[in-house]
């Protein structure tokens, strides 16, 4: 009976999300466009409320795993018993003030689920649907909600009609090429995410969408490439560049490659050793190659290394590692710094000031250093005050602590989750102008 007991009040929940009541008027939801790309925005118009009405709006998501998120935001109508999400602003919830997309970034696990997981889509094929409810009164943040009077259902799509995606297998690298419609040529990306392994796509599927061939590129973890992080070659990469530099819907001469945490390091790398490479996006990077010894022919640049003594963790078990890595600014490290002023090609550097994962806005500055005394200016930085270390495509759900796949632990990424939606949103923008600039 106890059992039973648990699995009913597990349930009331999703019960309460189908509980719809007779209201005095119809009311009505509104969600433009019903299906378009995941980097723009949507438009939210509620009517056939009462003046002044109470009402929480509510979004549900679930992942390719069957994990179901969730956000809420409490708000008024005005006076003809209406609400834009453009211009009305949210009083509680998950965020407050006008947030037209605050529902989307917001997404977090339901309180049934793991806590500390991601939402972002592992296939980017499906789009990813969002309902959007209305439910009667202000419902404090874990409570049920009150009786739902309006729904609505969106697709975000993370890959436009016509692009194609192509799986590789040419010669040692792995990974995904994405293709806009139309003959091209287009201008060619390469696409790497950090320490977290494996096949990341839905940011080269995006690219793809918006006129890049994007070449969405694994470095471990992934089919027959090395299980771990121990040792990278650079001829790896270079192999990568020279197959995306070739390929008929490429636009030569040059490449651009954009990279998160490891992965934008590599970048810094790639743009330092390799000709093909003319623009380098480093987001939340390191200056200095670090975790994995770098090779290149009979070059090596050793790996700074995490020291765990420096790890402190939270009374709720959340390990903060922002102190661990290894300082790049001490000489004694000097052998892992990445040479860039080698590069005769542009950099734009992209970090969050509240980053915990790693000192990112301090890397930027000693890479922005290091540049001017060669006598370089070869660089734009954006500097995001209280966004953290994961900074993606617009609207993708903030994350402030994850899930570290190598540690198994909940790991403090940083950011408010205000602010880093902005950044995420600016910066995407800020990408996308860079990568036409240099690369035609």
């Amino acid at each position: 009976a106890a059992m039973w007991r648990a699995l009913a009040a597990a349930a009331a929940p999703a019960r309460a999300l189908l509980r719809t009541s007779p209201v005095r008027r119809a009311a009505s939801l509104a969600v433009s466009p019903a299906a378009g790309p995941a980097d723009e925005p949507v438009e939210t118009r509620v009517a056939g409320l009462s003046a002044g009405q109470p009402v929480t709006l509510r979004a549900v998501a679930a992942d390719d795993r069957g994990c179901l998120f969730q956000s809420c935001a409490h708000y008024r109508a005005d006076s003809r018993g209406e609400l834009h999400l453009g211009t009305d602003a949210s009083h509680g919830g998950d965020y407050t003030g006008v947030e037209p997309m605050g529902l989307f970034w917001s997404l977090a696990p339901a309180a049934m689920e793991r806590p500390y997981q991601r939402l972002v889509p592992r296939s980017t094929g499906a789009p990813m649907k969002v309902e959007v409810l209305v439910h009667e009164g202000h419902s404090p943040l874990g409570s049920i909600p009150g009786p739902v009077v309006a729904k609505a259902e969106v697709q975000r799509l993370f890959t436009a009609p016509g692009v194609r995606r192509i799986r590789l297998k040419e010669g040692v690298v792995r990974g995904s090429l994405f293709l806009p419609p139309g003959d091209g040529p287009f201008p060619g990306v390469i696409d790497m995410y950090g320490d977290e392994g494996g096949l990341i796509e839905f940011r080269s599927s995006l690219l793809a969408t918006r006129g890049f061939a994007a070449l969405s590129l694994p470095y471990f973890d992934f089919e027959d490439l090395p299980r771990g992080l121990k040792e990278l070659k650079l001829e790896y990469f270079e192999e990568a560049a020279r197959f995306l530099q070739r390929h008929p819907k490429v636009k030569g001469p040059g490449l651009g490659v954009i990279g998160t945490g490891k992965g934008a390091e590599l970048a810094l790398s790639m743009i330092t050793f390799l000709p093909e490479v003319v623009a380098a996006v480093s987001i939340s990077g390191c200056s200095s190659n670090t975790i994995a010894d770098l090779h290149y022919g009979e070059m090596t640049l050793p790996g700074l290394r995490f020291d765990m003594k420096k790890v402190s963790v939270s009374e709720s078990g959340v390990f903060d590692i922002s102190e661990a890595l290894d300082d790049p600014a001490n000489p004694a490290n000097s052998p892992s710094v990445i040479p860039i002023e080698k590069a005769e090609g542009h950099f734009l550097l992209v970090v969050g000031e509240d980053d915990r994962m790693w000192k990112s806005s301090l890397y930027a500055e000693l890479a922005i250093r290091r540049l001017r005394q060669h006598g370089k200016e070869n660089f734009e930085l954006l500097s995001y005050p209280g966004a953290g270390h994961r900074i993606d495509p617009p609207f993708t759900p903030f994350c402030q602590v994850a899930m570290d796949r190598v540690l198994a632990v909940p790991v403090l990424g940083g950011g408010e989750s205000k602010a880093h939606a902005h950044a995420q949103e600016h910066s995407w923008g800020k990408i996308q102008e860079f990568l036409h600039l240099h690369l035609g």
